[in-house]
């Protein structure tokens, strides 16, 4: 079975919209859309204080540029007619050009369906902040996010979703709602970049401990939220196969969160509230590319091996020397990784309408298609991006200046503070003269 969005658009121009379809879409628009704030806090919570704010802007700036980006070329890119081989769309559609409010896919509004993809690109681009964070030129994310998106996210998209696309019509993966385009691109993506700038100053040595859990906890909740129109959403309908994917993701993210917290109680003896939140979101991460294609019992087991495996692989940055900073290769790779590949696993005909895994009697070939659509997508992501990240490092640095990570770049980029530690005095505002004098680095 194709995905749902390939099947939406091979049906072509619909009559009418469907009103319970649209308003159920709008509103999984607007959960997504939540999702980036969501993930703002969740970061912002993760750094130190000296960097919050930074790590909001890094998100929150990925919602415009990414946005213009969409509007302009990549919507067409990404699900225009494919244009050349199953690899790229084409430009008709550039600048949302012939998609007026009359223009209908499947049940919804085009225009809808366009911007509930945005919704997709955005958060993806969002996501590979956490693995540079405390040390990236804020100019040189203005540069990288909009350059990635045209570059990496729109055509796997397409090769996922899109018209013609191989992933899709060539190799029969399964990819409900974007365990390829999302979490392998952006954690492939994310490990390219650490590669690229290196290490944070005091990385194995120095304490670089979450400065605000609550902040944590808050943004964890405000992605969960957000995920059930995320993945329940791409059923791009209000119908049954929206309401499995939506207890899919409820019980992934509960198995993850308990997956993670049992693998910390036996290693470490303590279960934390950074490990239920990262959990959580492992094993909503698993879950979206297999919740519109596992049973509830699939969906349980994906989220637990994923709370169990990413709890072990966010410490791979230390064996392996590569600064991942808030574990987007831990969680996003790896997590995206082991729910691509179980729905070679426990895919089921009552849920895809054809494809099973190979415990339901597919056999091993819905596994190797999983398994080569992981490797084609994860190699494409980082050798791309890792391209990028040296072009722009080569050209105006990607990296910030020394002084500027040992200050902190809130206060040497922004020219704000997210708390007030007495260094600026009661809430003055900072100016150009304040910025110049010397101020005491915080923790």
């Amino acid at each position: 079975m194709e995905s749902v969005t390939s099947v939406t658009l091979a049906a072509g121009q619909a009559s009418a919209p469907d009103t319970g379809d649209t308003a159920w879409l709008l509103a999984a628009t607007a959960l997504v859309l939540l999702m980036t704030p969501g993930l703002a806090l969740f970061y912002g919570g993760m750094v130190r204080a000296k960097s919050v704010l930074n790590m909001l802007m890094m998100s929150l700036v990925s919602i415009a540029l990414v946005t213009v980006v969409w509007l302009a070329a990549g919507y067409s890119l990404a699900f225009g007619d494919d244009a050349f081989g199953g690899l790229i769309g084409g430009l008709g559609h550039a600048g949302m050009r012939g998609l007026g409010p009359d223009s209908v896919q499947g049940t919804v509004p085009t225009l809808l369906f366009a911007t509930f993809q945005l919704t997709f690109a955005i958060i993806t681009a969002a996501l590979i902040s956490g693995a540079i964070a405390d040390r990236a030129k804020f100019g040189a994310w203005l540069v990288f996010v909009p350059v990635w998106a045209l570059l990496v996210y729109v055509p796997v998209t397409h090769w996922v979703w899109g018209p013609g696309g191989w992933i899709v019509d060539e190799l029969g993966a399964l990819d409900f709602a974007g365990g390829l385009p999302v979490e392998i691109t952006s954690g492939a993506s994310g490990l390219a970049l650490c590669l690229v700038l290196g290490p944070r100053l005091g990385f194995k040595k120095d304490a670089m401990r979450p400065h605000n859990l609550p902040m944590v906890v808050l943004g964890a909740g405000l992605l969960w939220f957000g995920w059930f129109g995320f993945n329940a959403g791409s059923a791009l309908g209000a119908n049954g196969l929206a309401a499995a994917a939506f207890l899919n993701t409820l019980a992934a993210g509960c198995t993850g969160l308990l997956g993670w917290l049992f693998v910390e109680q036996r290693r470490d003896g303590h279960p934390t509230t950074l490990g239920a939140a990262s959990g959580a979101v492992a094993g909503l991460v698993a879950i979206t590319p297999a919740c519109g294609t596992v049973s509830l019992l699939g969906a349980l087991v994906v989220g637990l091996a994923a709370g169990v495996l990413c709890s072990y692989a966010v410490s791979w940055k230390f064996k392996l020397n590569y600064d991942d900073s808030l574990d987007v290769v831990g969680v996003h790779l790896v997590g995206g990784i082991v729910g691509t590949v179980l729905i070679g696993v426990f895919a089921t005909a009552a849920m895809t309408g054809g494809a099973e895994g190979l415990l339901y009697g597919g056999g091993l070939a819905q596994l190797g298609r999983q398994l080569l659509a992981v490797a084609a997508v994860g190699l494409y992501a980082f050798a791309v991006t890792y391209g990028i990240g040296k072009l722009i490092d080569r050209t105006t640095g990607f990296r910030a200046s020394e002084e500027q990570e040992h200050t902190g770049l809130d206060l040497t980029v922004h020219a704000e503070t997210a708390y007030d530690h007495g260094v600026l005095g009661h809430g003055a505002p900072v100016t150009s003269s304040v910025l110049a004098q010397k101020v005491t680095p915080q923790p």
